[in-house]
This record gives structure tokens, C-alpha cells and sequence, in this order.
């Protein structure tokens, strides 16, 4: 049972892509700003989301969630919103395409932009399947069964966090580009989706915070360790997902629908 000082994840299946990420996106940075020109295509604010972005991930993979999440559903829980809710969007908006191009030789940006080109593919440009992936990663790990199979075996617990952190950024890359898109109906369609996503997640908090009876036997018999009595830790796990995890997504719901009304003005 770890305290806050022991409760570190130190894997190299999350250091060493998270340090590459951060050293090329500084680099690209250092490279964009010199000479005196800082804000040169990214912003002071689009730098500080990198920051929180990354931090969002440590606190997710390395401390001291992912420790104490095998004895706190709801230190679990707040893993997961971290993963799917902050993280994708703070880093799509730190502009990380244009950072690791200005990092990369001029044979390492081709490739990149190639790579950005393949998956620009009907199915990944599709808002509905992206909406239909987060409501089957917040339901399908949160069964009982799979949730007990991810904290019973390794690589089936970073299989899920992975799915987690992947299905929150193709969601949100899709509604950054319904933000930057003018076209009719695109920042409506967000919206719809956001709302989607939104009403799920109210669906799974709300069961998790009014049950009467612990659903995790894994946490029934860890969280006491914890001192937690388990159903509290079961509604603080339901109230994480209700109510903090919603506010990126009710943000950026705001945002597209204000964009949305706002384009008849720009039009004319």
C-alpha cells in the first residue's frame, strides 16, 4: 500500500515516449522563438497548454495516480478523466504538429505531415465513430469483469490506459478541427457530440455515486487499506467522472456553439 512519497510508476512505456514528446516539443519551441521572437507560431498560452498537457499524463502514468489507483477506484477514476478528458485536449491545442515539425530535420517534418496525411481516412474523420469510441472505452473498462482483468495483468492495464488517452485525442482532434473550420453545421455537430459523450458519463457517475453496494471486488477488499470505507470511495469515483471530468467537455461544447452562432456575423 504506497503513501503520496512512494506512490511513483516509473515505466519505461510512458517515460521514454513522454520525455521524447517534451524534448522535440521544447526543441521545436526553442527553434520557433529564437532570436527574440517569442509567440512565433505558438502562442505563450498554446506553450503553457503543452506544459499542463504533459503534467496531466504525469500525474496520470507516473505519480501518483496510477500507484494509488490499485487501491482507490477513485484515484482510478481521476487516472482515467485525466487521460481522456484534460490531457487530449490541453495538448492538441499547444499546436504540437507545429512544434515537432520545427524540431524535426527537414526528412523527419515530410514524414510527419505524411503520416498526418494517411490517417486523414473516412473513418478517422468520422465524429461519430470517434463519440461511439469514448462511450465504448468509459463502459467497456468500467464492467466489473474487464476492470478486475486490467488490474489482474499488465499489459492488459496499459492496453487500457492507452485506449483511454486514444480515444480522448481522436475525439478531441476532430473538435479542434470543427473549431477552426468556418463550414455550416461543423461546430453544431461538436457540440451534439460533446453532449453525447457528456450524457454518458452522467449515466456512469450516477451509478457509481447511488449504489448501494460496492461493484468492484478488487477495491472492496484494497480500499480499506487505504483507510476508505468502500462505498465512499465508490461515489467519489462516480462524482469524479460526474462533475469534474464534464467541465473540458461542457468548455468546449460553450466554445463550439458560440462559434456556431457567431459565424452569421463573420459571413456577413
Amino acid at each position: 500500500m504506497p503513501g503520496l512519497a512512494e506512490a511513483w510508476t516509473l515505466s519505461p512505456l510512458v517515460l521514454v515516449p513522454l520525455l521524447l514528446f517534451a524534448g522535440l516539443y521544447g526543441r521545436g519551441l526553442w527553434r520557433l522563438w529564437a532570436g527574440g521572437h517569442a509567440g512565433r507560431g505558438i502562442s505563450r498560452p498554446q506553450a503553457l497548454a503543452a506544459a499542463a498537457g504533459v503534467l496531466a499524463l504525469l500525474l496520470a502514468t507516473v505519480w501518483p495516480f496510477d500507484a494509488l489507483g490499485d487501491w482507490s477506484l477513485a484515484a482510478h477514476m481521476a487516472q482515467h478523466m485525466l487521460l481522456l478528458a484534460v490531457a487530449p485536449p490541453l495538448l492538441l491545442a499547444a499546436r504540437p504538429r507545429a512544434a515537432l515539425a520545427a524540431a524535426l530535420p527537414a526528412a523527419g517534418a515530410r514524414a510527419l505531415h505524411a503520416v498526418a496525411r494517411a490517417c486523414a481516412v473516412p473513418m478517422l474523420r468520422s465524429l461519430a465513430a470517434a463519440t461511439l469510441a469514448n462511450v465504448a472505452v468509459m463502459w467497456g473498462w468500467h464492467l466489473p469483469a474487464a476492470l478486475a482483468l486490467a488490474l489482474a495483468s499488465e499489459p492488459v492495464h496499459w492496453l487500457m490506459h492507452g485506449s483511454f488517452l486514444g480515444a480522448g485525442l481522436w475525439l478531441w482532434t476532430l473538435l479542434w478541427q470543427r473549431l477552426r473550420d468556418d463550414a455550416s453545421g461543423g461546430a453544431l455537430a461538436g457540440a451534439v457530440a460533446i453532449v453525447a459523450v457528456m450524457m454518458q458519463m452522467g449515466f456512469l457517475g450516477a451509478l457509481l455515486t447511488f449504489s448501494r453496494r460496492p461493484l468492484y471486488p478488487h477495491y472492496a477488499a484494497r480500499a480499506p487499506e487505504l483507510g476508505l470505507d468502500v462505498l465512499l470511495d465508490q461515489q467519489l469515483a462516480g462524482l469524479v467522472m460526474w462533475v469534474p471530468a464534464c467541465l473540458p467537455y461542457l468548455a468546449g461544447a460553450v466554445w463550439l456553439l458560440a462559434r456556431e452562432f457567431a459565424r452569421p456575423r463573420r459571413a456577413g
